[in-house]
């Protein structure tokens, strides 16, 4: 006797059959049986044998139904994606663009979707920040630089099934155009810049395809440090966010931070040309060591040996002799100081200023607070969106600074950290951690971020500097002491010059 069942039978299901083979034609199980083990079998085994047959039929019978079902279903969706696609022309991938053709199209930026720009139809340019598809719609958040906009993709009039799911199946950070309705929104939109306004989106064409894995989400390199730990989220390590330069640099904390340090140059700039500066270029490759001799990186230079320049400070002081009064620069500077610390980078931007003063030094410390004082309110009154941009990633305080600038001399800050606890001599110079410790204890009292401390101790300050003529154990700031100054000190004052070292 024999017996096709299901192959999902279990091996316990196989008593009383004397072989179990597989049909090659079925690829089902087939039971053997002989007569004698038949009527050996018991009427109940017959009667379980039967049921489970019977129980397995059915799953089978169930399973085909589902698999129909299943199959109807992909070809009904097939059939219904053949049909003709009232929305084609409206979306796709577009090709490389070779200039092959002027369009007369005007691209609105990001920044400027506002809701005065309510039920205008417009043209946009921008990166795909993230997609969600839902239902018969697709939501996009589309960002340019440091800002972004929700966007809506919805089937209707203007767009179809087919247009929907092209766009959620989008490459984040892939370049798309679309033409957008612009549409205020009754609920302010918190996770975007563009708070008051959505796109609705009538087409959407992909200008640049992003590769569909990245080695790092923007959403995981902009979050706070430790925040969503608990929730397991990623997070992106510096060596990842090196590696990967081009794309971290897309993250809005990244475009707000370059846009911040363009904004102090510019600042820096403005306020001095103002002031009567003129800006000058100064040698980075130079043939002698400058400020000592001491951490130089040295080049080769043809036949010979050249330096990195580690200040401008020479050539803004012959600028001064050569009657130029009032000069700055703006450049890179180079250390060669093997100290891994924020304050020993071995290149970075320099602002410095050369000025000549006509009696006191104190002249050059009003000029130079007051820049720093219109950089501060230019950096607040300017860049407002780029400092809570920042701040949204790295959480501070706002800086504090008053007008006219507190000005402290040493003894009286001295004075302040000994009050604190802090043993130190008169003439010693201030740590890292004293000066932190000062600047909390300033802040604290005169409620300021910024302030100078004047008339440091001339056993600190050996070169560079002047004499105080009331005590000579303190100095009147930065001077040098070269013999073409000497020369011309009928016409001038010593020159004093300062930098403002602008860590990039």
């Amino acid at each position: 006797m024999r017996v096709s069942i299901p192959s999902l039978c279990g091996l316990s299901d196989f008593r009383g059959f004397s072989q179990v083979a597989v049909s090659n034609h079925t690829g089902r199980l087939v039971l053997v049986m002989t007569k004698e083990e038949l009527k050996g079998a018991s009427e109940e085994e017959q009667q379980a044998q039967s049921k489970k047959g019977l129980k397995k039929a059915q799953k089978e019978a169930e399973k085909a139904a589902k698999k129909a079902e299943k199959q109807a279903k992909l070809a009904a969706e097939q059939q219904s994606t053949d049909e003709d696609d009232f929305a084609k022309d409206r979306y796709g991938v577009s090709p490389m663009v070779q200039s092959q053709e002027k369009l007369d199209r005007v691209l609105v930026r990001v920044q400027q979707l506002t809701p005065e720009r309510a039920d205008q139809l417009i043209w946009v340019r921008a990166r795909v920040h993230t997609s969600r598809a839902k239902g018969k719609q697709c939501f996009l958040v589309l960002r340019q630089q440091q800002f972004n906009v929700q966007a809506l993709v919805a089937v209707g009039d203007r767009a179809s099934k087919q247009m929907v799911k092209f766009a959620a199946n989008i490459n984040k950070e892939s370049i798309v155009d679309v033409e957008a309705m612009v549409r205020k929104v009754d609920q302010k939109i918190e996770s975007c810049s563009q708070q008051d306004v959505e796109l609705h989106i009538e087409r959407i064409f992909v200008i640049s395809q992003a590769e569909p894995r990245l080695p790092l989400q923007l959403e995981d390199a902009v979050r706070p440090e430790g925040e969503g730990d608990e929730e397991g989220r990623a997070t992106v390590n510096q060596d990842t966010r090196l590696d990967n330069r081009v794309i971290d640099l897309r993250t809005t904390t990244s475009q707000a931070i370059f846009r911040l340090q363009s904004g102090v140059c510019q600042l820096f700039r403005d306020t001095l040309t103002d002031k009567g500066f003129v800006e000058i270029q100064t040698p980075k490759i130079i043939s002698a060591a400058s400020e000592g001799g001491a951490n130089v990186f040295t080049v080769s230079y043809f036949k010979t040996s050249a330096y990195l320049a580690q200040s401008p400070q020479l050539y803004k002081q012959m600028c001064i002799c050569a009657d130029f009064d009032k000069v700055f620069c703006v450049g890179p500077v180079f250390r060669a100081e093997d100290s891994n610390t924020h304050r020993h980078l071995t290149e970075f931007v320099g602002l410095d200023i050369e000025m000549a003063f006509n009696y006191h030094y104190h002249e050059v410390i009003d000029s130079i607070t007051d820049t720093m004082v219109q950089i501060f309110k230019g950096l607040r009154d300017k860049f407002q969106t780029e400092i809570q941009t920042v701040n949204k990633q790295y959480p501070s305080e706002p800086f504090k600074f008053l007008e006219p600038t507190l000005r402290l001399e040493y003894t009286e800050g001295v004075a302040m950290l000994r009050a604190a606890g802090v043993e130190m001599g008169d003439e010693e110079d201030l740590s890292t951690p004293n000066e932190k410790l000062l600047g909390r204890l300033v802040k604290e009292k005169y409620d300021t971020d910024f302030y100078v401390l004047d008339k440091y101790p001339l056993a600190v300050r050996p070169f560079y500097t002047m004499p105080d003529p009331t005590d000579k154990k303190y100095s009147n700031s930065l001077t040098a002491h070269l013999l073409c100054f000497r020369r011309e000190r009928s016409k001038y004052s010593n020159p004093i010059g300062g930098g403002l070292h602008w860590h990039s």
